[in-house]
């Protein structure tokens, strides 16, 4: 399962697409849980929007450093990430 970092400018109402699970880890910020690729998860999460929203989708491969998140973040990215090299 990978995880992937998205920020749009207009957050969806309606989350649908190929993820086990959907977070919102800032306004604007989600992180989705999910089997299909970085292509899959960009597409489906680009339907979700208007036309005029600026998007962006990355995989999360380590924990990353954060601070400022919805509660529960942290412990959601480390349950689903490696330890950050040099943490």
């Amino acid at each position: 399962m990978s995880v992937y970092l998205a920020w749009t400018s207009r957050p969806p109402v309606d989350l649908v697409g190929p993820w086990e699970e959907a977070r919102t880890a800032a306004p604007g910020v989600l992180l989705l849980a999910s089997d299909a690729s970085l292509s899959a998860v960009y597409h489906a999460l680009k339907w979700c929007l208007p036309d005029d929203a600026a998007l962006v989708v990355t995989v999360v491969e380590q924990t990353p450093k954060s601070r400022g998140l919805a509660p529960g973040t942290t412990t959601w990215l480390r349950a689903r990430t490696e330890p950050a090299r040099g943490a």
